[in-house]
């Protein structure tokens, strides 16, 4: 097995070398200078939309803005955000979380130019439901189906391989186990028929357990991880400083961290951090598309939040504690570190955070990408295709609490990278199209026309 993921590690390196990080900021810069750093000025407009009730309810898609929101957000919030984040400060030190700032600032812009594509050139299936995404966008508006095949296949690749399965039941049954001594093959079984259950309802019904799941687990584990700031309030100057300091610097070993350069830092960071929010892989368009709404630049915005809430809130708040608990140069790595760093920070009750928070955020993100792969599996093959498809993904499910770590994270990581490249060649594309649909939404805002 280890010449295995010795194999599988090589591959990674290539794909996520350089260029494709470059390529994955680069968009996200050129985005925020066109769209005027669109991420900072419609921000609070973005918020606004995203807990303002519903005024679309006749307008065309298949659930709202919110719960197309919810059904993104139960995708991204997963283990990126408590097992991620503590494997890129693992490998890059406390310095990764400051490039995970960075690569979600301009990954908002990324998320908004894609969710905006998605809405504009969505079309219904033959079951009377919406799809789109970049598979659409690309052949709809860059005329190149090829590519759109092949973000398709990427696609299903990460729902079955990828974040969508393997890392996600594993981390869950893990964490069961270490918390509740729960064995995994009960867990396993358990998420396997609960997966089950909602999937086979689709989009309607992913959306409304999403809705009810993802505000609440988002607040629980927001709110005990700002309860251990507050408590360590006079470390947090210091831990702030550890960050940035260690983003421009080499972080010396210390504990059971073997120490890091600046580039891997970066690495780790952007990395992780692409994982967790998914800006630039082109699946939050596929359930953007599903939104009812007459505007595709005012569902840009609500979807823009996605990366807000996942990596400026929720990322930010595991990586703070792991840093000022001073976990992250411990012997410990992944979801036992992060248990640690709470476990520290809130004696006795900081590990069930974590646990709970993990069991929810894993499980929703299962949701979420089955639904992302069912779109890419009608995309290639129509409707037919989808109940099979459906029926492997849940196979694939009740595997993954029985694989090696390290060999899941690395094969997450090759095909994520794939899945953004056809997506991210689109965006840039078609950024004229991004850019036109904005001055006219911003013309709409002027005259009244959005409230």
């Amino acid at each position: 097995m280890s010449d295995i993921t010795k194999i599988f590690e090589s591959v990674d390196s290539q794909v996520w070398g350089p260029p494709l990080l470059i390529l994955l900021v680069g968009t996200g810069i050129y985005l925020t200078i066109r769209l005027g750093v669109l991420q900072v000025f419609r921000l609070p407009l973005a918020l606004k939309y995203v807990f303002s009730r519903d005024k679309e309810s006749h307008a065309q898609g298949d659930v709202s803005s919110f719960a197309a929101l919810c059904t993104a957000l139960a995708a991204t919030i997963g283990t990126g955000n408590i097992v991620g984040v503590a494997t890129a400060i693992k490998l890059g030190g406390p310095g990764a979380l400051f490039w995970m700032w960075i690569a979600a600032f301009f990954g908002m812009a990324t998320k908004y130019g894609e969710c905006l594509l998605s809405v504009k050139y969505r079309v219904v299936d033959k079951n009377g439901q919406m799809s789109g995404g970049p598979m659409y966008y690309i052949e709809r508006g860059l005329g190149n189906k090829w590519l759109a095949k092949l973000f398709s296949i990427f696609g299903i690749c990460v729902a079955f391989f990828g974040i969508g399965t393997f890392p996600q039941v594993n981390a869950i049954t893990r964490s069961v186990k270490g918390t509740f001594n729960i064995p995994i093959v009960i867990t396993a079984i358990v998420i396997t028929v609960l997966v089950a259950l909602v999937t086979l309802g689709g989009i309607k019904s992913i959306s409304k357990t999403a809705e009810i799941i993802v505000p609440a687990m988002v607040i629980l584990y927001v709110a005990g991880s700002l309860l251990i700031v507050f408590l360590n309030i006079g470390a947090l100057p210091g831990t702030i400083g550890l960050i940035i300091k260690s983003a421009f610097s080499p972080t010396a070993a210390a504990g059971g961290f073997l120490g890091s350069t600046v580039m891997l830092a970066m690495k780790s960071g952007i990395a992780r951090g692409v994982f967790s929010n998914e800006s630039g892989l082109g699946s939050a368009p596929i359930a953007s598309a599903a939104a009812r709404t007459n505007s595709c630049a005012k569902q840009g915005l609500i979807s823009m939040t996605g990366t807000f809430f996942d990596t400026i809130i929720v990322c930010t708040m595991t990586g703070i504690i792991l840093v000022m608990t001073g976990a992250w140069s411990g012997n410990n790595a992944g979801t036992d570190m992060t248990n640690s760093a709470f476990g520290t920070g809130l004696a006795g009750v900081g590990p069930y955070i974590v646990t709970i928070g993990l069991i929810f955020f894993a499980f929703t993100t299962i949701l979420g990408w089955n639904y992302y792969g069912e779109r890419c599996t009608e995309y290639l093959f129509g409707v037919k295709g989808i109940i099979p498809y459906r029926i492997i993904f849940i196979i694939l499910v009740a595997l993954g609490a029985f694989l090696k770590l390290d060999l899941i994270w690395t094969l997450a990581d090759i095909v994520n990278g794939l899945m953004a490249i056809p997506n991210l060649i689109a965006l840039i594309g078609l950024s004229g199209i991004i850019a036109a649909e904005t001055r006219k939404f911003s013309d709409e805002l002027k005259q009244g026309l959005h409230r």
